[in-house]
């Protein structure tokens, strides 16, 4: 017993020659953390910060500022998003490398920005997804298990459109003049059954089926497996050709079903922005697990903006690091993997809005941006390509 416990710690610790600090034009790596403290984009500056806790990072991310359109004539503006995957990384990466490039494509059909052209790009997005896992299903049929959460946000003529599928969060920064502090105003709808109105509404979705939420091991799951009700992927919870052998059996459900379980349709809300919104927080759920809106606006409020995100992501770390009776420091050296046990992935994206630049980025025609979590960067012209 005491030969096994001396393993397990020592799978935990990595020697400290494996850390490492990479350059800044891409963002920085310091062994699993991953930040980019500060940048423009058309409306401001952004920071972000990505830390990996999983074998493979499952969290995706990436801010891109410039053209939202196919034509160099369409709408401007910036777009974030944060895709925190679960089951594998393939659906969260797919999403990085698609969702974008639908956006524009439909921005340039109607020559603007609006909700209804975030929806169609999500949908595109679940389609294109769905045609992979369908070629596959024969020599990987566990991709129909592989889904992530998505969250967008789109900064346009002075508009925020924020979208989600799943319980990443955007949350607003905004001052309030008689005080002088920053309230937290939460932008995003989150879809997790630990929520009683999503429960309701499986359950008036699925009336026929009384085990459409289970209460296990005191977390509420959908068909008892997973504890989100919108995604993109998960097509075993979708269409039921895909929910049967070779699946493996613990995501296999055992009543047959004809309409999907989980939904794909985003709920996006849309902001008209004034001066006295500071900046939105853009971050997955690994976050929101530690830290409540208002103790995340606070610390961002409290301190100068460089280095935003990592401060957060740093502030949720000494938590979970608390939380488990350890320091912050031995945390740090705990490697990926067994990390998982004490933190999930977490990804922050923090955008400042800066009101004189705020009204004219569809004027601006210089400053172009993309950037993904972990320092992956694609030029500005390489556009990925898209499923038919």
């Amino acid at each position: 017993m005491l030969s096994e416990f001396m393993d397990f710690l020592r799978a935990c610790f990595r020697p400290s020659s494996d850390r490492y600090v990479a350059g800044d034009i891409k963002g920085r790596q310091d062994g699993l953390l991953w930040y980019k403290d500060s940048g423009q984009h058309l409306n401001g500056e952004f920071s972000m910060s990505v830390v990996q806790a999983n074998n493979l990072l499952e969290d995706q991310s990436q801010i891109e500022s410039g053209s939202l359109s196919i034509h160099e004539s369409g709408p401007r503006g910036t777009f974030v998003g944060v895709y925190d995957g679960h089951g594998g990384p393939e659906t969260s990466r797919y999403i990085c490398d698609h969702l974008f490039q639908h956006l524009k494509r439909f921005t340039s059909e109607q020559d603007s920005m609006s909700a209804d052209v975030i929806r169609k790009a999500f949908q595109a997005t679940e389609d294109g997804f769905l045609s992979i896992v369908q070629r596959q299903w024969s020599t990987n049929p566990q991709i129909a298990a592989v889904g992530s959460c998505c969250l967008v946000g789109v900064i346009c003529d002075g508009t925020l459109y924020v979208a989600n599928l799943g319980d990443s969060r955007a949350v607003l920064g905004r001052v309030v003049k008689a005080t002088g502090k920053v309230l937290a105003v939460q932008l995003s709808t989150e879809h997790n059954v630990s929520n009683e109105s999503v429960r309701q509404e499986l359950q008036s979705l699925h009336p026929e089926d009384s085990k459409i939420v289970v209460l296990k091991h005191n977390v509420w799951r959908v068909k008892g497996i997973i504890q989100i009700s919108r995604s993109i992927g998960d097509v075993y919870l979708k269409k039921a050709e895909f929910n049967k052998e070779p699946l493996y059996l613990k995501f296999r459900v055992r009543e047959p079903f004809i309409k999907p379980i989980l939904s794909s349709e985003p709920a996006i809300s849309e902001t008209q922005l004034k001066p006295d919104d500071q900046f939105i927080i853009f971050a997955s759920d690994g976050l929101w697990e530690h830290l409540s809106n208002q103790e995340a606006v606070d610390i961002v409020h409290s301190h100068s903006q460089s280095g935003s995100a990592r401060r957060l992501v740093r502030a949720a770390l000494q938590l979970a690091a608390k939380k488990r009776e350890m320091r912050y420091s031995d945390l740090k050296k705990i490697d990926r993997g067994v990390r998982r046990h004490f933190h999930d992935d977490i990804t922050v994206v923090v955008v400042f809005l800066d009101t004189n630049l705020l009204f004219k980025a569809s004027n601006t025609k210089s400053l172009s941006v993309s950037l993904r979590g972990g320092g992956v960067t694609r030029l500005p012209n390489s556009l990925a390509k898209t499923p038919k």
